[in-house]
């Protein structure tokens, strides 16, 4: 068990497609000794994932310490609802290299899935590799410095 795992709170929620792979990813890292709060859903019944979304987005906002999981079908839909978030910065990981660079270069605090892409094994790998990569900083602090710049204004700034 790694200690990054216990570190820091994991919030996870998904939509009705993400459902099962919520679940196993939940079991997994609650296995693995991490505190894990579900936001839903509770079951498989459709639900619309901006909702999910929306209100993992609120938590981590309220909670910038903790770790983010989002799950839907192809994880493009909470992509594209959680990234609207000041401060918010979600990666849609299908493989470790990605789960690996947006937590190394992009400071990452979501973690995307897709839970009709990947199987439970990648996603354990996925998971494990997200939660256990650090934070380079440096010159990557920079950039990620300009996001929020961005954030806070209505007009985007590009170099300089």
């Amino acid at each position: 068990m790694n200690a990054s795992h216990n570190s820091k709170k994991i919030i996870i929620s998904s939509d009705h497609a993400g459902f099962e792979l919520k679940e196993y990813v939940k079991a997994f890292l609650e296995g693995k000794g991490a505190v894990v709060e579900d936001l839903g859903p509770e079951d498989t019944q459709s639900v619309d994932y901006p909702d999910y979304g929306i209100k993992l987005a609120l938590k981590m906002t309220d909670h910038p310490e903790c770790a983010g999981i989002l799950v839907c079908g192809t994880g493009v839909g909470m992509s594209m609802v959680v990234n609207r978030f000041p401060r918010i910065r979600g990666a849609l990981c299908h493989d470790l290299y990605t789960a690996q660079m947006s937590r190394a270069h992009n400071d990452a605090n979501v973690l995307i899935l897709g839970g009709r892409v990947i199987g439970k094994g990648l996603a354990e790998e996925i998971v494990n590799t997200w939660l256990t990569t650090e934070f380079e900083g440096g010159r990557h602090q920079r950039r990620v410095d300009k996001i929020e710049v961005n954030e806070s204004s209505s007009t985007i700034k590009g170099e300089g």
